[in-house]
């Protein structure tokens, strides 16, 4: 046993670096963090007279000479557009420049860069002529935004590079394939397929008019090992500060460096294939990480990192795809690190994990960036089918360490750092106008703090596979057990699967998960509810997919089904498809008291339309457990007047013995949403059994102000709430398991239940959990060309209060006790003087300068107890008490050798 008490430090001497919660060895947590801004939607930016429901995307983007203007690819709309992040917090489109006015109808953009005052964008003329491929560079002038030059390339161009010192914009000619065409001896869709791709570099110095291009061709010859020699495909390039433009042939699965003022090519080679371990690999809605993989690269994206070196984002294509990232010897084409599937479980551990896509590239790296940011190298890896940007941190390129989760809208592709102002900028590129899941453009921060992502992530078992999960749409208290609460998954995985939730760290922690079954089987079960019972053991709330379907179930702690409760045939014939959405529990033994709600009124036919049965009400139900009987309420419902919006109830949870509270919500999310509520019933003592007593709702707490100030997009399921063990109010939104959805996950904490169900309505801060950093940047007048269309709801953010002089005086000390468990448990115990203080404590676990553990941990009568599994050694452990309003921060460093 070792002990030891530490007295107050300074501000300045508390930086702290760790892992997540359960991540992988190499990680880092940094003293400053990227933190969202804005989230832009570019349908915000077409012109006037377009749709704004039409398919717009964002691309591809780059940024002008200041960092305040941002020029991004529409390939949807045939369009590059402008914003203007001079306010990084409240971007303002400034309109936009239709590319198919110098070509033709069916021209598309594929890449734009800004060379001083000049825009050059990359334009596919092929409109499906794959045989006969064309294309262009337009260049524009930046101020005036007229066109001052058109550049034939000579092929389909895919990506722009342009080299630091503005001598060289180089071109990527794909010349792609034809998906539907079956060359002689091969599959549909394979290579070779003429004309093979090549390179154009383009001289930009001095006027337009004098620009000249060289056609730099990739010989079959220089291609050994590849795929297809013979048709290369050229994907993405980079260009380092010597001239050398890297590029990759993502078909080929191979790289190519060329040296630009020479015009030759110094290295070629293949990527290889990557040998990842423990990954899922069907879309059966099952977490399977078993499989192993042994695939061709196919790399996507590439950067240089260091000096030789450069970076490759391995999306796949035909062949393969790895789910992962790597860096590689330029000159020699060794590997010198490879992600593995350590960024696949970046995506299970932050709930982002796409089964859809588990049969299909997986996560699918795709974009990348490099940048020096705050001094800082990082690197920026997007993942297009989980919809995330993992930060590493690249001070040694050779061993990248993971820093941060950024979460982003759908088709994360654009990466653009924009280090004069520690920004970064992310354009996505997939837009559904019909789910409301826009096309957007977020920006982001590096400065002091705790991001206000993630909000809740799962823990790794010893082998580093996180729990998986996703689409929590149920939330309940854990009985006596103050820092935890339950969780529960809807229909979208094979199994029904509940899970324990650590509310004390932050982020919250998933701890396990419980499956469901029933006679030894697993069924798909669609929770909606979830209610942990005092005397132990669940009851669920089970959404059908028919009306008969809905019901409420009774099981042990296992999980397994110990009852089975239906709804009467009067509820069940009239739900339709929108049934049971939550379930609460009071009471024990003999009295104890089932509540559930209905997601809508019940329905009839009348002469074929369908029509609410009891107006716009939906039903409450109140289940005697011990009588084995139901008695009905109705809930009044909320209106709307959007065009294909409808409001319903997503969750209830008890408040006392006979007042319930109730998500309401609208089918909106993004710059649309409007109606996130929490409402509060009183129960009369009896009653309907068929006919509902009518109720009286009143407002609890507005909880759209609270998910507007995480500043991305909105989300539309606000699903579940619930007031745990230690009397806070927690809510959570369901991501849809990716379907249709942005899948982040937020998990709110709402305050106290005093203050959220007291007497009067409650309105949350309407700032971030974590205060985002200010700039310094000068704003300037807002643009003639803004458009019409409202942005996206922002917040002002606010500052720490200053302790006072008095406040100051209670200096608060930290002790740490470390108990050796056979050499692998360790209990730490951390304490706060004196027992007043509350707040948080960071506990950071070291060995051999490595961090292995990192743990933010809510204080609860100034005592926390952590159990932590540790390997043999020696480990520094660092605690730190965060401060409250009345003490300041203090740090513990203590030494434990562990035999």
């Amino acid at each position: 046993m070792a002990y030891l008490a530490g007295a107050a430090l300074p501000l300045s001497l508390l930086a702290v670096a760790g892992t997540t919660p359960g991540a992988a060895s190499g990680s880092v947590t940094p003293a400053e963090s990227f933190h969202r801004l804005a989230t832009y939607p570019v349908f915000q930016n077409v012109p006037a007279g377009v749709d704004p429901a039409d398919e717009t995307v964002a691309e591809i983007s780059d940024v002008t000479d200041d960092g305040r203007t941002v020029v991004y690819t529409d390939a949807a709309g045939r369009r590059i557009g402008f914003l203007d992040i001079t306010d990084p917090g409240r971007p303002v489109g400034t309109g936009s420049i239709d590319v198919t006015l110098t070509g033709g109808a069916g021209d598309s953009p594929t890449s734009v860069a800004v060379v001083g005052d000049r825009v050059l964008v990359a334009v596919d003329g092929t409109d499906g002529d794959f045989a006969d491929p064309s294309g262009r560079v337009d260049v524009y002038d930046l101020a005036t935004r007229t066109l001052v030059r058109s550049i034939d390339v000579q092929g389909q161009p895919d990506s722009i590079a342009t080299s630091p010192d503005g001598t060289y914009a180089v071109v990527a000619i794909e010349n792609q394939r034809d998906e539907e065409v079956t060359p002689a001896g091969q599959e549909e869709g394979d290579l070779p397929q003429a004309p093979a791709g090549f390179v154009q570099v383009i001289e930009v110095t001095g006027a337009p008019a004098a620009w000249t291009t060289t056609r730099v061709d990739l010989p079959a010859a220089e291609l050994a090992g590849m795929n297809t020699p013979e048709d290369a495909e050229p994907e993405y390039g980079d260009v380092n500060a010597d001239n050398q433009y890297v590029l990759t042939l993502q078909e080929n699965n191979g790289l190519v460096v060329i040296d630009l003022p020479s015009k030759d090519i110094v290295s070629a080679f293949s990527a290889g294939n990557a040998r990842v371990p423990g990954v899922d690999d069907d879309n059966d809605g099952v977490f399977d990480f078993s499989v192993d993989l042994d695939l061709p690269r196919e790399p996507d994206s590439v950067q240089w990192v260091g000096d030789g070196l450069v970076a490759t984002a391995n999306e796949g294509d035909w062949l393969g795809g790895t789910r992962g990232w790597t860096v590689f010897d330029a000159a020699t084409g060794d590997v010198v690190w490879d992600a593995g599937r350590s960024f696949e479980q970046l995506a299970v551990e932050h709930g982002l994990f796409n089964d859809d896509r588990a049969d299909n590239k997986g996560t699918e790296p795709e974009g990348l960036a490099f940048a020096e940011v705050g001094g800082t190298p990082y690197a920026f890896v997007g993942s297009e089918r989980s919809n995330f940007v993992a930060v590493y941190d690249m001070t040694d390129p050779t061993q990248p360490r993971f820093s941060q989760v950024l979460p982003t809208t759908n088709g994360p592709e654009g990466l653009l750092p924009i280090p004069s102002r520690d920004l970064v900028v992310i354009s996505s590129e997939t837009d559904d106008s019909a789910a409301l899941v826009r096309a957007s453009i977020a920006v982001y921060q590096l400065g002091a703090g705790d991001p206000a992502f993630p909000s809740i992530v799962s823990d790794a078992a010893a082998d580093g596979t996180h729990v998986g999960w996703g689409a929590l749409g149920a939330l309940s208290a854990d009985p006596g057990n103050p820092g935890h609460l339950w969780a529960a998954s809807d229909a979208a995985y094979a199994t029904g699967r509940i899970y324990r939730v650590d509310v004390d760290a932050e982020p919250a922690v998933i701890e396990k998960v419980v499956e469901v079954s029933d006679g030894g089987a697993t069924p798909a079960l669609d929770i909606e509810g979830v209610s942990a019972r005092e005397d132990g053991g669940f009851w669920l709330a089970v959404e059908g997919a028919t009306g008969a379907g809905n019901r409420v179930l009774r099981t042990d702690s296992r999980g397994r089904v110990v009852q089975t409760v239906p709804l009467p045939a009067s509820v069940t014939d009239h739900v339709r498809q929108w049934g049971l959405e939550g379930v609460t529990t009071t009471g024990t033994g003999s009295s104890e008291v089932v509540h559930v709600v209905l997601q809508r009124p019940l329905w009839t036919s009348t002469s074929g339309a369908l029509v609410p049965l009891e107006g716009n009400s939906t039903r409450i139900g109140r289940y005697d457990v011990a009588a084995g009987t139901w008695f009905w309420f109705a809930y009044p419902l909320s209106t709307t007047a959007a065009t294909g919006d409808w409001i319903g109830v997503s969750e209830v949870t008890a408040v006392d013995a006979d007042t319930l509270a109730v998500v309401e919500r609208d089918k909106l999310n993004g710059p649309t949403a409007a109606l996130k509520r929490v409402y509060t019933v009183d129960l009369p003592p009896a009653g309907g059994t068929t006919t509902p007593v009518a109720l009286t709702k009143e407002l609890a707490v507005d909880v759209l102000p609270t998910m507007q100030a995480l500043r991305g997009w909105t989300q539309e399921k606000l699903e579940g709430l619930t007031t745990g063990a230690d009397g806070e109010v927690y809510a959570v939104t369901d991501n849809d398991g990716l379907d249709d959805a942005t899948g982040e996950t937020q998990l709110l904490r709402l305050g106290s239940a005093a203050t959220v169900f007291g007497p009067e309505p409650t309105v949350p801060p309407t700032t971030p959990p974590t205060t985002p950093p200010t700039t310094t940047t000068p704003t300037t007048t807002t643009p003639t060309t803004t458009p019409t269309t409202t942005s996206t709801p922002t917040a002002t953010p606010t500052t720490t209060p200053t302790p006072t002089p008095a406040q100051k005086a209670r200096e608060s000390r930290v002790t740490v006790r470390v108990e050796d468990r056979a050499g692998r448990s360790v209990r730490l115990v951390t304490k706060v003087r004196p027992g007043t203080a509350t707040g948080a404590v960071r506990i950071v676990v070291r060995k051999d300068g490595e961090t292995e553990v990192r743990r933010t941990v809510r204080l609860r009568d100034a005592r926390k107890v952590l159990d932590l599994r540790l390997p043999r050694g020696r480990h520094t452990v660092v605690v730190t008490y965060l401060g409250d309003d009345e003490h300041l921060r203090s740090r513990t460093v203590e030494r434990v050798s562990l035999r």
